[in-house]
């Protein structure tokens, strides 16, 4: 007679860890490189961004990792001027969506009739103009700087957010414990507080890492087209306007700014699909 093998319970004390999402463990490596890389030249550059002595589309090596560009400027210290660039354009579009985002998305889901019904109208019109056209449109009535640029994508973001932020404000709004809060007496900014925010912040921090990947590419999007960060700044989508016609002879030029763009935004997007598997419960268990 076999003795029956007693089942393995876990230690009282020691709750179990979560497992770690391979996804958010990839993401989280591609976007530290380039975010290695742009502190980096925030402390240190290879050459001078305006040093034009390295010979015109010079090949990489002899001192210059990829080579130079049409102008004799060293193509790495471009490359990682970029890197810089491209991480202040999207958590400055991203913090200016967030806090016009959330704060117009918790006024509209407290409104109520014509007032809930304008806001709503205004924020559907806002989403139907495409993020890189609406900010080349407010980048068209200001300077073509890094500053207008990013302030174009955090406001055409903004409507974006503030939509997703209604629909969930108002979700919460209609559970039984905030109807009890009411009752007892709690004033809307504790309920928002207390209650409203901890309950929609999972599915916002998505959502607003979704938003930095596409501000990148929106700010490389309106630097191709020159309404973006002015010379000398060495935006990723001005390097491959510029080395599209230099693209035979000097490849580099095009190749180092597109893949760095494609690692970050790709890097940005796994750590969103991570995090949607991480904070949400239902996927938790699921796993």
């Amino acid at each position: 007679m076999t003795t029956p093998v007693p089942a393995v319970t876990e230690l009282p004390g020691k709750p179990r860890r979560p497992r770690r999402s391979a996804t958010l463990v990839t993401g989280s490596v591609l976007t530290g490189l380039v975010a290695l890389l742009a502190l980096i030249s925030a402390v240190w550059l290879p050459y001078d961004p305006e040093d034009t002595s390295g010979g015109r589309l010079a090949p990489p090596g002899d001192g210059h990792l990829l080579g130079t560009d049409k102008l004799g400027r060293d193509l790495f210290t471009q490359v990682m001027n970029g890197s810089r660039i491209a991480w202040e354009a999207g958590l400055g579009a991203v913090a200016i969506a967030a806090v016009l985002g959330i704060t117009l998305g918790v006024l509209a889901a407290y409104a109520e009739g014509w007032l809930d019904d304008t806001l709503s109208a205004l924020l559907d019109i806002l989403i139907a103009f495409p993020t890189l056209l609406l900010a080349m449109l407010i980048v068209a009535a200001r300077d073509a700087t890094l500053g207008s640029a990013v302030l174009a994508i955090g406001l055409a973001q903004s409507a974006v957010v503030a939509r997703l932020t209604r629909i969930l404000v108002k979700r919460v709004l209609a559970e039984d414990y905030i109807t009890a809060a009411r009752t007892s007496g709690t004033s809307r900014p504790r309920i928002v507080a207390a209650h409203v925010l901890p309950n929609i912040w999972p599915t916002l921090v998505v959502n607003l890492a979704l938003q930095f990947g596409l501000a990148v590419l929106a700010e490389a999007g309106l630097s191709y087209l020159g309404l973006g960060a002015p010379p000398p700044n060495a935006s990723w989508g001005g390097m491959l306007q510029q080395a599209q016609a230099t693209f035979t002879t000097a490849p580099a030029g095009a190749i180092a700014p597109g893949v760095l763009l494609v690692v970050l935004v790709v890097g940005v997007n796994l750590i969103a699909d991570g995090l949607r598997d991480t904070l949400d419960p239902a996927r938790r268990r699921s796993a």
